[in-house]
């Protein structure tokens, strides 16, 4: 009546070596750490780099306790803070300026149990500390580049259908054009009323000229700062996640704001040279002329560039002059793809968006036989990825970009063009480090007072029942464990609200053991023995327990849904909790009773 098979018992057991195995790497804590990763993402961290690292630090006299190499940088764990610092100042200054050296933390589990994949949950800022940023995202720089590439599109399309125009000049987020004939201002006003719907035009007046002023219409200067938002956020996500922050919370805060959470980044400015880091694509005419006459490429290798030129070397070392007018910039990208060219070298493939294809194909027509070249800026540094020779035009918005030196750096420059530049300049308006003390002191809170009610239950289970009182504990102990195993395994991100919720979770899984214990104590009463009485106090309590935990579960769904950071996060602890609690609770509880009194053949006495 009261055993279970064979195969639930071993199914309890591998939860309960599961959930001790998974559980145990949270209590070793982390340790202080340094990150090396490049600045420019298409540079490799190998072997070499490691070894440079790790001789660098014995030659200053820095014990590191031991070395990680990973695709996206070297980890380094310290001893403790002070050597920590050292040891960053050391590598900065050894490596120079083109590598970052960022403080962190390091999980200092032993490697035994990170080989069998059980890692510790990943601790939120107000736990693990970091930094903090309240970014406030430039709206009005948003709608001037939009009218930049409203003016680019409207001078090319009046140059194309041969409408003559005085001036077309940029004011702000309003774009002015000037016409000395009526009927060419009409022309141009049904193009762009055919062409361009998002623009709201006005006619004017001044002196013998007549003018036509488009400003973008409401919606669409809505949708303009709300794709400007959105694209900051990608690019933000896209940047933090290559510098393998553990877990960073970057989201959005009422209409043009961003917050941007990197826990266990201690260097503030640091995490604010992450935050800038992203790389573009800008595609500029080559200057052909003074290029080709040797005193004034000298002159230019010397410093003294041409009006309106840029000096750069090729990644072969040849000089090449370009010209400071943009053509094409990597807003216009919609996506970037590694490849190969039809020499089966390494490529990147680029699809351009309708405006973008229509200004590239217009620009190739017009340079057939000339070089254009295509630069990649990244952290204030342009490189120049190649400059191939216009052939024909180039149409259908797909542009192909060669001279990758692997299929690594191809992957790695789209990586880079996908995630674009920031659509508007952004402040930081408020900014604040939680030190690592301060997280250790909220940790310390959350675990006493976690600690604290596990055991004023757990007293009272056993004054109030006794024996059954003690397979109760044991019972709100494997879920406390199952819990925590099950965050550690999905690498959930551990915050405030999320121990409150496990100490939720504690006073509520005990409900459970509390009906089951009165519904025997009831059928003790009317008289049934001791093992019908067991049978059926956990059979009947089944419905009521589950009826309540079903409905707390709809209600921690709802928060998930409707809720977003902290709330968020107490809820998917919760809703865990529930379910952990349902299996330790019913199942092994029952088991714990069935190996205690299911082999007695004669059970008189229950101890309940």
């Amino acid at each position: 009546m009261n055993r279970y098979p064979l195969w639930k018992y071993i199914i309890v057991g591998i939860a309960l070596l599961a959930g001790s195995l998974y559980t145990l790497p949270n209590f070793f804590g982390e340790v202080p750490a340094v990150q090396v990763a490049p600045i420019r993402t298409t540079e490799k961290v190998d072997a070499t780099l490691m070894a440079k690292v790790e001789s660098t630090l014995t030659q200053n006299g820095v014990t590191a306790d031991g070395l990680t190499l990973d695709e996206r940088g070297i980890k380094v764990r310290l001893p403790d803070t002070d050597t920590q610092l050292k040891a960053k100042d050391v590598l900065q200054q050894q490596l120079g300026n083109q590598y970052t050296v960022a403080l962190n933390l390091l999980p200092a589990s032993p490697g035994w149990l990170s080989s069998l994949g059980a890692l510790p949950m990943y601790l939120g800022l107000d736990l693990r500390g970091g930094v903090y940023f309240l970014l406030q995202v430039d709206m009005p720089k948003a709608l001037e580049k939009a009218a930049d590439r409203y003016q680019s599109d409207i001078r090319s399309q009046l140059r194309e259908q041969k409408i003559r125009y005085s001036g077309l000049s940029l004011e702000g987020d309003t774009l002015r054009m000037r016409f000395r004939d009526e009927a060419m201002l009409q022309q141009a006003q049904e193009m762009i009323d055919g062409l361009y719907p998002d623009l709201m035009l006005a006619r004017g007046q001044v002196g013998e000229e007549f003018t036509l002023t488009a400003t973008l219409r409401e919606q669409a200067r809505k949708k303009t700062q709300e794709d400007a938002l959105q694209q900051n956020l990608t690019t933000l996500r896209n940047r933090v996640n290559e510098l393998g922050v553990a877990e960073p919370v970057i989201q959005q805060q009422g209409t043009d704001r961003i917050v941007v959470q990197l826990p266990g980044v201690q260097d503030t400015a640091k995490a604010k040279e992450i935050l800038g880091r992203t790389a573009t694509l800008e595609v500029r005419m080559v200057e052909e002329e003074a290029m080709q006459d040797p005193v004034r490429m000298e002159a230019a290798a010397r410093g003294q560039v041409p009006f309106a030129t840029e000096y750069y070397l090729e990644r072969n070392g040849a000089p090449i002059l370009v010209k400071k007018a943009v053509v094409l910039t990597g807003e216009y990208i919609t996506d970037a793809q590694p490849g190969f060219d039809n020499n089966g070298q390494a490529a990147v493939h680029i699809n351009l968006d309708g405006r973008g294809a229509r200004i590239f194909k217009n620009v190739t027509r017009e340079n057939v036989g000339k070089r254009m070249a295509i630069l990649l800026i990244e952290k204030s540094r342009t490189e120049v990825v190649t400059a191939p020779v216009i052939r024909e035009e180039i149409g259908g918005g797909r542009v192909q970009i060669t001279g990758m030196d692997s299929t690594e750096e191809a992957k790695d420059v789209a990586l880079l063009l996908r995630a674009g530049a920031l659509a508007a300049p952004m402040e930081i308006v408020e900014e604040r480090t939680v030190g690592p003390s301060l997280g250790k002191e909220n940790i310390s809170k959350g675990f006493n007072s976690t600690l604290v009610g596990f055991a004023l239950i757990a007293a009272f289970m056993v004054v109030y029942y006794r024996g059954f009182g003690l397979v109760s504990v044991f019972a709100l102990a494997t879920n406390m464990f199952l819990l925590i195993a099950v965050l550690s395994m999905l690498q959930a991100t551990l915050t405030l609200p999320g121990i409150a919720g496990i100490a939720l979770t504690l006073g509520m899984a005990i409900d459970a053991n509390v009906i089951i214990a009165e519904r025997i104590r009831e059928e003790l009463r009317l008289g049934n023995s001791p093992q019908a009485s067991i049978a059926a106090g956990y059979e009947r309590a089944w419905d009521t327990i589950l009826d309540a935990n079903i409905t707390t579960l709809i209600a921690g769904f709802a928060l998930f849904w409707l809720g977003s950071g902290p709330v968020r996060g107490f809820a998917v602890t919760l809703c865990l909790g529930i379910l952990t609690s349902l299996f330790s609770s019913v199942v092994v509880s029952r088991a714990a009773v069935n190996l205690s009194y299911g082999r007695i053949k004669r059970l008189t006495k229950v101890s309940i």
